[in-house]
Protein backbone atom coordinates (compact mmCIF):
# COMPACT_ATOMS: atom_id res chain seq x y z
CA UNK A 1 0.00 0.00 0.00
CA UNK A 2 1.22 3.57 -1.21
CA UNK A 3 2.71 5.69 1.99
CA UNK A 4 0.35 8.27 0.80
CA UNK A 5 -2.90 6.47 2.07
CA UNK A 6 -4.24 5.37 5.56
CA UNK A 7 -3.53 1.83 7.47
CA UNK A 8 -5.67 1.76 9.86
CA UNK A 9 -6.04 3.54 13.22
CA UNK A 10 -5.33 7.36 13.21
CA UNK A 11 -6.12 9.54 9.69
CA UNK A 12 -2.98 10.42 7.86
CA UNK A 13 -2.23 13.94 8.34
CA UNK A 14 -3.40 15.89 5.18
CA UNK A 15 -0.78 18.21 3.45
CA UNK A 16 -2.37 20.24 0.27
CA UNK A 17 -0.60 22.12 -2.26
CA UNK A 18 -2.58 24.64 -3.82
CA UNK A 19 -0.44 25.18 -7.06
CA UNK A 20 0.98 23.34 -9.73
CA UNK A 21 3.41 25.45 -10.66
CA UNK A 22 8.02 24.99 -9.98
CA UNK A 23 7.62 25.70 -6.62
CA UNK A 24 4.06 23.76 -5.88
CA UNK A 25 5.03 20.86 -8.06
CA UNK A 26 8.79 20.78 -6.25
CA UNK A 27 6.84 21.05 -2.64
CA UNK A 28 4.38 17.88 -3.78
CA UNK A 29 6.96 15.99 -5.57
CA UNK A 30 9.50 16.17 -2.81
CA UNK A 31 6.85 15.79 0.30
CA UNK A 32 5.36 12.82 -1.39
CA UNK A 33 8.94 10.64 -1.96
CA UNK A 34 10.03 11.85 1.79
CA UNK A 35 7.17 9.84 3.57
CA UNK A 36 8.46 6.95 4.37
CA UNK A 37 6.41 3.78 4.45
CA UNK A 38 4.37 3.10 7.60
CA UNK A 39 4.13 6.70 7.92
CA UNK A 40 0.29 8.07 7.89
CA UNK A 41 0.58 11.68 5.55
CA UNK A 42 -1.47 12.20 2.50
CA UNK A 43 -0.55 14.97 -0.27
CA UNK A 44 -2.89 16.35 -2.36
CA UNK A 45 -1.69 18.88 -4.64
CA UNK A 46 -4.27 21.23 -6.32
CA UNK A 47 -4.23 23.18 -9.64
CA UNK A 48 -6.81 24.53 -12.17
CA UNK A 49 -5.38 22.45 -14.98
CA UNK A 50 -3.60 19.07 -15.98
CA UNK A 51 -1.17 20.51 -18.52
CA UNK A 52 2.01 21.99 -16.38
CA UNK A 53 2.88 25.33 -17.55
CA UNK A 54 6.34 25.59 -18.80
CA UNK A 55 6.36 29.92 -18.02
CA UNK A 56 10.21 29.59 -18.40
CA UNK A 57 8.93 29.18 -22.37
CA UNK A 58 5.61 31.30 -22.54
CA UNK A 59 7.59 33.59 -25.37
CA UNK A 60 8.05 30.91 -27.24
CA UNK A 61 4.04 29.40 -27.15
CA UNK A 62 3.26 33.15 -28.28
CA UNK A 63 5.06 33.15 -31.70
CA UNK A 64 3.49 29.66 -32.34
CA UNK A 65 6.44 27.29 -31.20
CA UNK A 66 5.12 23.61 -29.79
CA UNK A 67 6.47 22.64 -26.74
CA UNK A 68 6.11 19.11 -24.92
CA UNK A 69 2.60 18.72 -23.75
CA UNK A 70 3.99 18.01 -19.80
CA UNK A 71 0.90 16.30 -18.02
CA UNK A 72 1.05 17.00 -13.73
CA UNK A 73 -0.76 13.53 -13.41
CA UNK A 74 2.21 12.11 -15.00
CA UNK A 75 5.20 14.02 -13.22
CA UNK A 76 3.56 13.28 -9.69
CA UNK A 77 3.62 9.18 -10.98
CA UNK A 78 5.36 7.13 -8.54
CA UNK A 79 5.08 9.40 -5.61
CA UNK A 80 1.82 8.63 -3.97
CA UNK A 81 0.89 12.16 -4.20
CA UNK A 82 -2.60 12.90 -4.90
CA UNK A 83 -3.75 15.49 -8.16
CA UNK A 84 -6.72 17.19 -7.54
CA UNK A 85 -8.28 19.07 -10.65
CA UNK A 86 -9.98 22.24 -10.01
CA UNK A 87 -9.87 26.43 -8.96
CA UNK A 88 -9.25 27.27 -5.83
CA UNK A 89 -11.86 30.06 -4.62
CA UNK A 90 -11.30 30.19 -1.15
CA UNK A 91 -9.01 29.11 1.59
CA UNK A 92 -10.46 29.20 5.08
CA UNK A 93 -7.56 29.29 7.36
CA UNK A 94 -9.56 28.88 10.87
CA UNK A 95 -10.93 26.02 9.44
CA UNK A 96 -8.53 24.74 7.66
CA UNK A 97 -10.26 24.15 4.64
CA UNK A 98 -9.85 24.80 0.98
CA UNK A 99 -13.07 25.43 -1.25
CA UNK A 100 -12.55 23.97 -4.91
CA UNK A 101 -14.50 25.21 -7.93
CA UNK A 102 -17.21 26.34 -5.47
CA UNK A 103 -18.02 23.32 -4.86
CA UNK A 104 -15.63 20.84 -3.00
CA UNK A 105 -14.41 20.96 0.35
CA UNK A 106 -10.46 20.09 1.12
CA UNK A 107 -9.84 20.04 4.30
CA UNK A 108 -5.84 19.93 5.51
CA UNK A 109 -3.33 19.59 8.51
CA UNK A 110 -0.81 21.49 6.55
CA UNK A 111 -1.36 23.92 3.59
CA UNK A 112 1.55 24.92 1.12
CA UNK A 113 0.36 27.73 -0.66
CA UNK A 114 1.98 28.08 -4.33
CA UNK A 115 -0.68 29.77 -6.31
CA UNK A 116 2.03 32.39 -7.62
CA UNK A 117 1.14 35.08 -9.82
CA UNK A 118 0.09 36.55 -13.07
CA UNK A 119 0.48 40.34 -15.00
CA UNK A 120 -0.59 43.31 -13.15
CA UNK A 121 -3.68 44.10 -15.53
CA UNK A 122 -5.74 45.59 -13.39
CA UNK A 123 -3.58 48.73 -12.51
CA UNK A 124 -3.32 50.31 -16.09
CA UNK A 125 -7.44 50.67 -17.90
CA UNK A 126 -7.50 49.06 -21.14
CA UNK A 127 -4.78 46.62 -20.26
CA UNK A 128 -7.95 43.23 -19.52
CA UNK A 129 -10.27 44.28 -22.54
CA UNK A 130 -6.98 45.33 -25.35
CA UNK A 131 -3.95 43.52 -24.39
CA UNK A 132 -2.56 39.96 -24.67
CA UNK A 133 -0.58 38.42 -21.89
CA UNK A 134 1.62 35.19 -20.76
CA UNK A 135 -0.50 34.34 -17.94
CA UNK A 136 -0.58 30.60 -19.50
CA UNK A 137 -0.24 28.77 -22.47
CA UNK A 138 -3.58 29.27 -23.26
CA UNK A 139 -3.30 33.36 -23.40
CA UNK A 140 0.20 32.82 -24.74
CA UNK A 141 -1.37 30.58 -27.79
CA UNK A 142 -4.56 33.53 -28.13
CA UNK A 143 -1.63 36.42 -28.51
CA UNK A 144 0.32 33.31 -31.54
CA UNK A 145 -3.29 33.16 -33.27
CA UNK A 146 -3.09 37.02 -33.38
CA UNK A 147 0.39 37.45 -34.55
CA UNK A 148 0.09 34.98 -37.12
CA UNK A 149 -2.83 36.42 -38.86
CA UNK A 150 -1.05 40.00 -38.88
CA UNK A 151 0.56 41.10 -42.54
CA UNK A 152 2.23 43.62 -41.33
CA UNK A 153 1.86 46.60 -38.17
CA UNK A 154 3.32 47.05 -35.00
CA UNK A 155 3.27 45.02 -31.62
CA UNK A 156 4.06 46.84 -28.57
CA UNK A 157 5.50 45.04 -25.87
CA UNK A 158 4.84 46.80 -22.32
CA UNK A 159 7.40 45.83 -19.91
CA UNK A 160 11.38 46.06 -20.29
CA UNK A 161 11.64 43.25 -17.34
CA UNK A 162 12.82 39.91 -18.53
CA UNK A 163 9.61 38.74 -20.43
CA UNK A 164 9.00 41.71 -22.17
CA UNK A 165 12.84 41.47 -23.44
CA UNK A 166 12.62 37.62 -24.39
CA UNK A 167 9.32 38.45 -25.90
CA UNK A 168 10.14 41.18 -28.01
CA UNK A 169 13.26 38.93 -29.26
CA UNK A 170 11.29 36.16 -29.94
CA UNK A 171 8.46 38.07 -31.86
CA UNK A 172 10.94 40.20 -33.54
CA UNK A 173 12.68 36.87 -34.87
CA UNK A 174 9.40 34.70 -35.56
CA UNK A 175 7.40 37.37 -37.75
CA UNK A 176 10.37 39.66 -39.17
CA UNK A 177 7.10 41.22 -41.27
CA UNK A 178 6.20 43.17 -37.86
CA UNK A 179 7.41 46.31 -36.16
CA UNK A 180 8.28 45.57 -32.38
CA UNK A 181 8.27 47.90 -29.86
CA UNK A 182 10.04 47.52 -26.33
CA UNK A 183 8.08 50.14 -23.67
CA UNK A 184 8.99 50.22 -20.32
CA UNK A 185 10.17 52.30 -17.73
CA UNK A 186 13.57 50.86 -17.13
CA UNK A 187 16.62 50.41 -19.53
CA UNK A 188 16.30 46.49 -20.69
CA UNK A 189 19.29 44.60 -19.15
CA UNK A 190 19.37 47.11 -16.23
CA UNK A 191 20.71 45.10 -13.67
CA UNK A 192 23.63 43.21 -15.90
CA UNK A 193 27.06 44.87 -15.93
CA UNK A 194 28.16 47.30 -18.60
CA UNK A 195 29.25 44.41 -21.41
CA UNK A 196 26.13 42.42 -21.10
CA UNK A 197 23.51 44.94 -21.15
CA UNK A 198 25.42 46.57 -24.34
CA UNK A 199 25.47 43.10 -25.89
CA UNK A 200 21.47 42.46 -25.12
CA UNK A 201 20.72 46.35 -26.95
CA UNK A 202 22.79 45.13 -29.55
CA UNK A 203 21.13 41.45 -30.19
CA UNK A 204 17.54 43.92 -29.71
CA UNK A 205 18.82 46.48 -32.26
CA UNK A 206 19.76 43.60 -34.48
CA UNK A 207 16.68 41.89 -34.15
CA UNK A 208 14.88 45.35 -35.01
CA UNK A 209 13.47 45.54 -31.90
CA UNK A 210 12.54 49.14 -31.31
CA UNK A 211 13.78 50.20 -27.47
CA UNK A 212 12.05 53.05 -25.78
CA UNK A 213 12.78 53.51 -22.17
CA UNK A 214 11.88 55.58 -19.50
CA UNK A 215 8.37 55.52 -20.74
CA UNK A 216 5.03 54.82 -18.82
CA UNK A 217 2.02 53.19 -20.23
CA UNK A 218 -0.75 54.45 -18.85
CA UNK A 219 -3.82 53.03 -20.87
CA UNK A 220 -4.47 50.88 -23.33
CA UNK A 221 -6.61 51.69 -26.47
CA UNK A 222 -7.98 49.38 -29.33
CA UNK A 223 -5.52 50.18 -31.92
CA UNK A 224 -2.72 52.27 -29.36
CA UNK A 225 -1.27 52.50 -26.17
CA UNK A 226 -0.93 55.69 -24.82
CA UNK A 227 2.14 57.32 -22.32
CA UNK A 228 2.15 59.29 -19.74
CA UNK A 229 2.54 62.96 -21.12
CA UNK A 230 -0.66 62.66 -23.27
CA UNK A 231 2.19 60.63 -26.32
CA UNK A 232 0.20 57.75 -28.47
CA UNK A 233 2.22 54.81 -29.80
CA UNK A 234 -0.31 52.80 -32.52
CA UNK A 235 0.01 49.07 -31.88
CA UNK A 236 -2.40 46.29 -33.83
CA UNK A 237 -1.29 44.19 -31.31
CA UNK A 238 -0.35 44.68 -27.51
CA UNK A 239 1.55 42.24 -25.09
CA UNK A 240 1.37 43.42 -21.17
CA UNK A 241 4.41 42.00 -19.24
CA UNK A 242 4.47 45.02 -16.69
CA UNK A 243 4.08 43.81 -13.16
CA UNK A 244 2.84 41.51 -11.39
CA UNK A 245 -0.27 40.66 -9.07
CA UNK A 246 -1.03 37.62 -7.02
CA UNK A 247 -4.52 35.65 -5.93
CA UNK A 248 -6.11 37.89 -3.28
CA UNK A 249 -7.18 34.45 -1.81
CA UNK A 250 -4.53 34.72 1.18
CA UNK A 251 -5.82 37.96 2.34
CA UNK A 252 -8.79 37.13 2.16
CA UNK A 253 -8.70 34.23 4.06
CA UNK A 254 -6.96 36.05 6.80
CA UNK A 255 -3.48 35.23 6.87
CA UNK A 256 -0.72 38.16 7.00
CA UNK A 257 0.54 39.03 3.52
CA UNK A 258 2.39 42.63 2.55
CA UNK A 259 1.76 45.53 0.07
CA UNK A 260 1.43 43.36 -2.73
CA UNK A 261 -0.54 40.60 -0.85
CA UNK A 262 1.93 38.14 -0.72
CA UNK A 263 2.45 35.83 2.07
CA UNK A 264 4.74 37.23 4.70
CA UNK A 265 6.49 34.48 6.22
CA UNK A 266 9.01 33.10 9.02
CA UNK A 267 12.58 32.02 8.10
CA UNK A 268 10.91 28.63 7.41
CA UNK A 269 8.77 29.68 5.63
CA UNK A 270 5.65 29.34 7.27
CA UNK A 271 3.17 32.05 7.70
CA UNK A 272 3.67 34.37 10.61
CA UNK A 273 0.18 34.82 11.24
CA UNK A 274 -0.68 30.75 10.63
CA UNK A 275 2.02 28.48 10.84
CA UNK A 276 0.49 25.57 9.61
CA UNK A 277 0.53 27.01 6.06
CA UNK A 278 3.78 27.14 3.93
CA UNK A 279 4.00 29.83 1.35
CA UNK A 280 6.39 29.45 -1.86
CA UNK A 281 7.46 30.96 -4.50
CA UNK A 282 5.84 34.31 -6.44
CA UNK A 283 2.86 33.77 -3.82
CA UNK A 284 5.42 34.63 -0.78
CA UNK A 285 7.23 37.67 0.58
CA UNK A 286 10.59 35.90 1.60
CA UNK A 287 13.28 38.17 3.20
CA UNK A 288 16.67 37.30 3.09
CA UNK A 289 19.77 39.16 3.88
CA UNK A 290 19.89 41.01 0.50
CA UNK A 291 15.93 41.93 0.94
CA UNK A 292 12.75 39.84 0.16
CA UNK A 293 13.40 37.59 -2.93
CA UNK A 294 11.79 38.29 -6.23
CA UNK A 295 9.86 35.69 -8.31
CA UNK A 296 12.07 33.43 -10.45
CA UNK A 297 12.24 29.63 -11.33
CA UNK A 298 16.07 29.69 -9.66
CA UNK A 299 14.50 30.41 -6.49
CA UNK A 300 10.71 29.25 -6.86
CA UNK A 301 12.12 25.11 -6.86
CA UNK A 302 14.54 25.52 -3.20
CA UNK A 303 11.49 27.37 -1.44
CA UNK A 304 9.00 24.34 -2.70
CA UNK A 305 11.73 21.84 -1.60
CA UNK A 306 12.47 23.35 1.75
CA UNK A 307 8.51 23.65 2.74
CA UNK A 308 8.36 19.90 2.22
CA UNK A 309 11.49 19.25 4.11
CA UNK A 310 10.26 21.57 6.98
CA UNK A 311 6.75 19.62 6.81
CA UNK A 312 8.52 16.47 7.67
CA UNK A 313 10.59 17.40 10.21
CA UNK A 314 7.93 18.95 11.60
CA UNK A 315 6.30 15.46 11.58
CA UNK A 316 9.62 14.00 13.58
CA UNK A 317 8.73 16.26 16.51
CA UNK A 318 11.86 18.40 14.97
CA UNK A 319 11.87 22.20 14.56
CA UNK A 320 12.43 23.29 10.92
CA UNK A 321 15.38 24.98 9.44
CA UNK A 322 15.72 28.67 8.10
CA UNK A 323 15.62 29.03 4.65
CA UNK A 324 18.71 30.53 2.86
CA UNK A 325 19.05 31.07 -1.30
CA UNK A 326 21.39 32.83 -3.07
CA UNK A 327 20.85 33.74 -6.97
CA UNK A 328 23.54 32.70 -9.30
CA UNK A 329 22.59 33.61 -12.86
CA UNK A 330 20.22 35.85 -15.27
CA UNK A 331 19.74 34.28 -18.58
CA UNK A 332 17.78 35.70 -21.21
CA UNK A 333 16.83 34.22 -24.23
CA UNK A 334 17.31 36.42 -27.61
CA UNK A 335 15.45 34.49 -29.96
CA UNK A 336 16.41 30.75 -30.59
CA UNK A 337 20.40 30.86 -31.57
CA UNK A 338 20.90 33.63 -29.04
CA UNK A 339 20.86 34.45 -25.74
CA UNK A 340 22.79 36.70 -22.92
CA UNK A 341 23.53 34.78 -19.28
CA UNK A 342 24.51 37.37 -16.85
CA UNK A 343 25.79 35.21 -13.53
CA UNK A 344 25.35 36.94 -10.18
CA UNK A 345 26.22 37.17 -6.51
CA UNK A 346 23.83 36.08 -4.30
CA UNK A 347 21.93 39.14 -3.73
CA UNK A 348 21.36 39.46 -7.76
CA UNK A 349 23.83 42.35 -8.25
CA UNK A 350 25.61 41.14 -11.56
CA UNK A 351 29.33 39.63 -11.80
CA UNK A 352 31.84 40.18 -14.16
CA UNK A 353 31.03 36.83 -15.49
CA UNK A 354 28.79 36.53 -18.49
CA UNK A 355 28.21 34.62 -21.65
CA UNK A 356 26.98 35.43 -25.35
CA UNK A 357 25.54 33.64 -28.34
CA UNK A 358 25.22 30.36 -29.28
CA UNK A 359 26.54 28.97 -25.85
CA UNK A 360 24.69 31.44 -23.46
CA UNK A 361 21.70 30.00 -25.76
CA UNK A 362 22.11 26.57 -25.15
CA UNK A 363 22.68 27.74 -21.52
CA UNK A 364 19.43 28.92 -21.50
CA UNK A 365 17.66 25.99 -23.03
CA UNK A 366 19.21 23.62 -20.32
CA UNK A 367 18.03 25.73 -17.49
CA UNK A 368 14.60 26.22 -19.33
CA UNK A 369 14.47 21.75 -19.54
CA UNK A 370 16.07 21.90 -16.06
CA UNK A 371 12.97 21.46 -13.80
CA UNK A 372 11.25 17.80 -15.00
CA UNK A 373 15.07 15.93 -15.32
CA UNK A 374 15.21 17.62 -11.24
CA UNK A 375 11.88 16.31 -10.23
CA UNK A 376 12.53 12.77 -12.50
CA UNK A 377 15.91 12.41 -9.79
CA UNK A 378 13.45 13.67 -6.52
CA UNK A 379 11.44 10.76 -7.06
CA UNK A 380 14.83 8.11 -7.04
CA UNK A 381 16.52 10.31 -5.05
CA UNK A 382 14.75 12.75 -2.86
CA UNK A 383 18.21 13.80 -1.11
CA UNK A 384 19.25 15.25 -4.54
CA UNK A 385 16.78 18.01 -4.34
CA UNK A 386 18.34 19.91 -1.65
CA UNK A 387 21.52 21.50 -3.59
CA UNK A 388 21.06 25.04 -4.11
CA UNK A 389 23.26 27.91 -3.58
CA UNK A 390 22.38 29.00 -0.03
CA UNK A 391 24.16 32.32 -0.42
CA UNK A 392 27.01 32.50 1.83
CA UNK A 393 27.61 36.07 4.08
CA UNK A 394 25.00 37.24 2.11
CA UNK A 395 21.99 35.32 3.45
CA UNK A 396 23.72 34.45 6.86
CA UNK A 397 21.56 35.69 9.82
CA UNK A 398 18.92 36.98 7.41
CA UNK A 399 15.70 35.43 8.43
CA UNK A 400 12.48 36.54 7.18
CA UNK A 401 10.34 38.96 9.20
Amino acid sequence: MSAQHETGGAAAHRVVVLGAGYAGLSAAIQLACRVKPGEKVRVTLVNAQERFTERLRLHMTATGQRLAELSIPELLEGTGAHFERGWVTAVDADARTVRIDDERVLPYDTLVYALGGVAGTPAVPGVEDHAYTLNGAQDAELLADRLSRLDGGTVAVVGSGLTGVESAAEIAERHPELNVVLLGRSEPGAAMNSKARAYLHAALARLGVTVRSGVEVVKVLPGAVELAGGESVAADAVLWTSGTRVSPLAAAAGLTVDERGRVVTDAALRSVSHPEVYAVGDAAAIRQGYGVMHGTCQGGMPTGVHAAVSIVRELQGKRPRPFRFGYYHTPVSLGRHDAVVQFTHPDDSPRRLYLTGRVAARYKETVSAAPWPTWGRMKKMPASGVFWPRGGRFTRGGEAR
